[in-house]
């Protein structure tokens, strides 16, 4: 057996003093943040467009538009990217403080990329009311700005912002292109008992009272290092272990990427106790938004008002919005996927494997991979008939070169495929009943709360002042522990001295070294030992909440409501038999630019799926003389589709039978019939389509399946040479 050599002591000292060198960093950093007045950590350059403070209602908001790094070509016809960071603990900045996020992936596309910051301290009259209007107004001033653009701005909601700017997407819709939440809470109340434990701690606490006791401790401040406690409370084996030993396991090449996130980790931001109020009672304990219950003044905010396209982001590996706590608001807003088809609106959803909550944001390969496609795609998800889909990204290496590849340029194929409220649900496999819980603790939440608005707090709003309060706030140990390790520390010199030698005198020892393997083993042992703690605590939790709030505890006297999907669903039957009724009166409306949209949505649903080529590859099509007939000038075949669409969500038996009418002689049918192989990219020569649509419509409508054929391959021919005026702005894939 091997002697260890010493020089694993030697390394394991010195890796001790660099790694307190970089605490000492992160201290510093710390406090020169706050003496900055906590700007936002962005990556870029920024100019104050419209600051929220000189508003009638002021806020502590402001717009910034992102200036590009010289190499990054803004295109002024492109319409603006406007991101939204939340509001959750920290500071702003978490969306592009690296080059690799979702504003780098937007200034790359040649968007004008504006962002939504806010400052440490809200005005004393500050409500989320407040907030959705000045977010309202910056809105129409970046529409202001881009006359040029015919299309309404994109938004990025992160997080906490995602419910936000659904709220003020379904109140003022016409500000809006599509809308990306990423990573956001809008079901409060799904998940299970392993995917999502953050959601039984309100259980624990008797509802949203304690966080108003927090904000009237805080004279009339809520302290966001709160919240910023409660998610690292979440994973103790990271908070206490796993980051720091990350750290000093590889301080030689991790000491920048853990000060980078650390400076935006600590900073706390506060909000004022009218706006906790209304997150907690409203959203994380009242589960309001997705129903339709929340009310901004006199207006209830309906998610069904949302006219474009909303993209959700989710991921397995998120511990603080799992999927299906950012999936369900649409089995309870809708009830059924045809009803989304039906009212014209479109919802595209994205789960990633395995990323966790910050990483959706921040994540190198999410930006280049999933946030790429997303911002890439717009004028496909656009282009999509109103429906219910799941956006699934395919990589083009190692598989055979595609027809009309160079329609969708860069590394991955991307296809859209049809979703039912089944699907969604399928995502949980606990199931909802255990949501019958939180309605009974929202009834209890309501109770407490009143009782400590009327006994309590006219005494603690007198008793404390905010002088006491902010010297409190400042006591917090998150804030302590970067405030004390810094340069401030008496043996700070001493140790910047021992870390300056150990650089000069490195000494390293490989990973296989008996010691360090060693030390691996202990590390991990100590991580499953604080994992293991969370799961107990965890279980514990879960199960007093079943006991208590149960149908054996509280549940038989504050009795659950009858859940949300059970309302909505009711609602979608009866909206879809108006639609139906409806849409008969027209069924045998229209020619033959509205019997091709019918046979392309019937080709796509037999397919399963949209691929983003076919979208493209319409586009180009309906720009070919031959693909009209009768010579009725130009036709919007985007909006026909979408119009077409609502119409076979609620009738769609009926849509295909009326397509004789629709298409009188054997010419018209055989033709339509050809520009919809096209659009669906059914190669001609292929005996069998792989549509099985196609096939029965031939026999159906009498059309002659070679002419058919023949008609399809003149079509096609004249694209064999991509137009260059018409293909995306991207870069193209490497080879």
């Amino acid at each position: 057996m091997t002697t260890p050599s010493p020089d694993y002591f030697t390394d394991a000292v010195q890796r001790t003093f660099l790694f307190l060198d970089t605490l000492l960093d992160r201290g510093n950093n710390y406090l020169e943040h706050l003496n900055q007045g906590t700007p936002p950590l962005l990556k870029f350059e920024h100019e104050v467009i419209l600051d929220g403070a000189t508003l009638p209602d002021p806020c502590n908001y402001a717009l910034l538009r992102l200036v590009p790094p010289p190499d990054y070509a803004v295109n002024p016809a492109a319409r603006p990217v406007v991101v939204v960071d939340p509001r959750a603990g920290h500071g702003p900045g978490i969306g592009g403080f690296k080059l690799d996020s979702e504003v780098g992936v937007a200034m790359r596309a040649g968007h004008t990329v504006y962002f939504v910051t806010f400052r440490p301290e809200p005005h004393d009259s500050q409500t989320l009311w407040t907030v959705m209007h000045a977010e309202a107004r910056f809105l129409e001033k970046v529409i202001e700005r881009h006359p040029q653009s015919q299309a309404k701005p994109v938004v990025i909601g992160n997080c906490q912002a995602g419910w936000a700017m659904m709220a003020l997407n379904a109140s003022r819709p016409e500000l809006f292109g599509p809308l990306m939440i990423m990573g956001a809470p809008v079901s409060y109340w799904a998940g299970s008992s392993k995917l999502n434990p953050m959601r039984y701690a309100g259980a624990t606490l008797g509802g949203s009272w304690l966080a108003s006791l927090t904000g009237d401790l805080g004279a009339n401040r809520f302290d966001g290092v709160n919240l910023v406690d409660n998610f690292e409370r979440l994973n103790p084996a990271n908070t206490l272990w796993n980051k720091y030993y990350n750290l000093w396991r590889h301080v030689d090449t991790e000491a920048e990427r853990f000060l980078e996130f650390e400076r935006w980790w600590g900073g706390f931001f506060r909000m004022t106790t009218a706006e906790i109020e209304g997150i907690v009672e409203n959203l994380f304990v009242g589960n309001r938004l997705a129903r339709g219950a929340v009310m901004a003044g006199e207006q209830a905010i309906n998610l069904r008002h949302i006219t474009a396209p909303v993209v959700v982001f989710a991921s397995w590996g998120d511990n603080i919005t799992p999927p299906p706590q950012a999936l369900n608001w649409i089995i309870d807003t809708w009830g059924d996927e045809r009803a989304i088809a039906a009212a014209g609106r479109t919802i595209v959803y994205v789960l990633h494997e395995s990323v966790g909550h910050l990483g959706i944001f921040v994540g190198g390969e999410i930006a280049r991979k999933e946030h790429d496609q997303l911002v890439t795609s717009l004028d496909v998800i656009e282009s999509l008939p109103p429906g219910l889909y799941e956006m699934k990204l395919v990589a083009k290496a190692g598989i055979d070169h595609q027809r009309w590849e160079e329609l969708e340029p860069g590394d991955y194929s991307v296809h859209y495929e049809h979703r039912t409220m089944a699907d969604i649900a399928a995502l949980n496999p606990e199931g909802r009943d255990e949501e019958a819980l939180f309605s009974t603790l929202s009834q209890v939440s309501e109770l407490n709360a009143q009782l400590y608005k009327t006994w309590l707090r006219p005494m603690l709003q007198l008793a404390v002042p905010r002088a006491l309060a902010d010297a409190l706030g400042k006591q917090h140990t998150l804030r302590l522990q970067r405030q004390l390790m810094s340069d401030q520390l008496p043996w700070a010199p001493l140790i910047r001295s021992m870390a300056e030698q150990a650089r000069t005198h490195r000494v390293q020892v490989a990973d296989d070294h008996p010691l360090r393997e060693l030390e691996t083993k202990a590390a991990a042992g100590i991580s499953a030992a604080l994992n293991q703690f969370r799961d107990q605590r965890d279980a514990s939790v879960v199960q007093w909440t079943r006991l208590v709030l149960g149908p054996q505890g509280l549940g038989a006297l504050f009795k659950p409501a009858t859940p949300d999907a059970e309302v909505a669903h009711d609602w979608a039957l009866g909206e879809l038999e108006k639609q139906r009724a409806a849409a008969l009166q027209h069924i045998t409306e229209g020619g033959f630019a509205e019997g091709v949209c019918r046979i392309v949505l019937a080709g796509m649903v037999s397919i399963g799926a949209f691929e983003r080529r076919s979208l493209r590859l319409a586009r180009l099509l309906a720009q070919l003389p031959s693909t009209t007939t009768g010579g009725k000038g130009q036709i919007n075949w985007a909006k026909l589709l979408k119009q077409q669409a609502r119409m076979t969500a609620v009738a769609p038996i009926e849509a295909l039978n009326a397509l004789e009418q629709l298409l009188p002689d054997q010419t018209s049918r055989e033709h339509a019939l050809a520009v919809s192989a096209a659009v669906m990219m059914i190669e001609p020569t292929l005996a069998n389509p792989r549509s099985e649509i196609i096939e029965f419509l031939m026999g159906t409508l009498g059309a002659d399946p070679d002419r058919v054929i023949g008609l399809a391959r003149d079509l096609t021919a004249s694209l064999d040479t991509p137009v260059a005026s018409v293909k995306p702005a991207a870069p193209k894939r490497k080879a």
